[in-house]
């Protein structure tokens, strides 16, 4: 293979870089952020770590037997609220210049009654409430407003199992209590359709089970890449993983990695290969590679099959796109990588044909109804765009000027940022609800 050379690449330091031949203007005006149009040239950036991987990693470290280095770039806020979950529950921490070194508990943590918030993480509060359910003691959970409008139907799966819940509000909701002497049963059944996330935390609880768990998993979604992460991770924590169609039986490790390296974040990143798209230039992120962990791998096939090519270089993933000359409307099921519906929902306005998008269903219940955040900020914007019978329809548009709504979820501003780029009349509200998984993104894009 014959990697390209690059002219301005070589001349950049620093945690951010990129290069365009005209910078990106933006102003915040009561939490909100205008972004002005551009005309790109080459793109070099970093990207934070994987949060669905660190955070997978941050838990099987902590269950695991003496010190384990987790080599990783920067934390979102999402890791953050885990990192200090864990603190409280008194596992061992240690912040290192290429990563953070786990003092794992082999299943007994310290504390035993502990007060533990969650914020908005997703992994956090699906996976915690598991480990601990499993581990056995007596934990009183709290969250954000926005995570407690979330459903988590793993807790009733746990009911079943055994272990007692105080819903302090709304059942089946946070806060909780949780008490549990531990885990009895061998087995669980888990809807996918519900959430991954409660399979996965399932999955990882059972490393410290004393005889092997067996997973039942039931819906449309039992092959799901978030599913296959987990099932990898395991055996890379040195877990004996065995499945049989959609049934998945762990054994607990007798021996755990003394270093594991974490992917940067491909969700994160494909924001910035999406401008290989949107505007046929060339966007290299550091440390990726083609073959990873993430299902947002998927994205970059989309984006191949429009005609940007993607080449691995000694610094990371590169994306060309400069042979792009224009590309074709999306008909995609995005059930597997729906992180990126509305990536995919942003460009779409954009292209030569109409686009339709399936699979989207699920998302209606994660950090905000992202459906109905596509449909009604598109059609802010002057973008056709309908959801109907479990499909979402957006028809090609001249974009006009309007204010993107964020609802307080990351994905959206990331997303539609993208439009304001290439329109230069998008203004976002709430943009610091990029913290999330990505801190820092738009102080990367005021650097272009």
């Amino acid at each position: 293979m014959i990697i390209p050379q690059f002219t301005g690449f070589d001349n950049f330091s620093g945690a951010l870089l990129l290069t365009f031949s005209r910078r990106l203007c933006y102003t915040f005006f009561m939490k909100q952020l205008l972004v002005e149009q551009f005309v790109p040239h080459d793109v070099e950036a970093d990207v934070p770590a994987s949060k669905s991987i660190l955070n997978r990693a941050l838990l099987l470290a902590a269950l695991a037997k003496g010190d384990v280095h987790l080599e990783c770039g920067a934390f979102s806020e999402d890791t953050r609220a885990l990192l200090s979950c864990l603190q409280s529950l008194g596992i061992q921490v240690r912040r290192k210049k290429d990563g953070v070194t786990v003092t794992g508990c082999g299943g007994e943590f310290p504390e035993k009654n502990a007060f533990l918030n969650v914020m908005s993480a997703g992994t956090a509060a699906r996976f915690l409430p598991v480990v601990l359910a499993f581990a056995g003691g007596d934990y009183r959970f709290e969250s954000s407003d926005q995570m407690k409008g979330r459903p988590m139907d793993v807790l009733f799966e746990l009911e079943r199992l055994g272990v007692a819940i105080e819903y302090l509000e709304e059942r089946g909701h946070f806060p909780f209590r949780l008490v549990s002497e531990g885990i009895s049963s061998d087995e669980a059944v888990i809807d996918t359709d519900k959430s991954t996330q409660f399979a996965s935390g399932l999955l990882i609880a059972s490393t410290i089970h004393s005889r092997p768990f067996t997973l039942s998993l039931m819906g449309g979604r039992t092959q799901s890449s978030y599913l296959k992460m987990t099932e990898t991770m395991l055996r890379s924590f040195g877990a004996f993983v065995v499945r049989e169609g959609d049934r998945i039986t762990v054994s607990a490790p007798k021996v755990s990695p003394a270093r594991y390296a974490v992917e940067p974040d491909l969700s994160g990143a494909c924001y910035l290969y999406a401008l290989a798209l949107l505007f046929s230039v060339r966007v290299l992120v550091r440390g990726v590679k083609k073959k990873s962990l993430q299902g947002d791998a998927a994205f970059l096939r989309l984006l191949e099959r429009r005609g940007v090519v993607f080449c691995e270089t000694e610094r990371g993933l590169l994306a060309d796109g400069t042979a792009v000359k224009g590309f074709d409307g999306f008909e995609e099921n995005l059930q597997d990588f729906s992180d990126q519906a509305l990536t995919v929902a942003a460009l779409a306005p954009f292209a030569r044909t109409p686009s339709r998008l399936t699979g989207l269903e699920h998302i209606r219940a994660q950090e905000c109804d992202r459906v109905n955040a596509i449909v009604e900020n598109l059609t802010t914007l002057g973008v056709p765009a309908a959801y109907r019978e479990g499909a979402l329809s957006i028809s090609p548009a001249p974009v006009r000027g309007g204010t993107v709504k964020t609802f307080h979820d990351h994905r959206v501003a990331m997303a539609f940022s993208l439009i304001g780029l290439k329109t230069g009349n998008v203004t976002i509200d709430d943009p610091d609800c990029t913290r999330k998984t990505f801190e820092g993104y738009f102080e990367l894009l005021s650097r272009l």
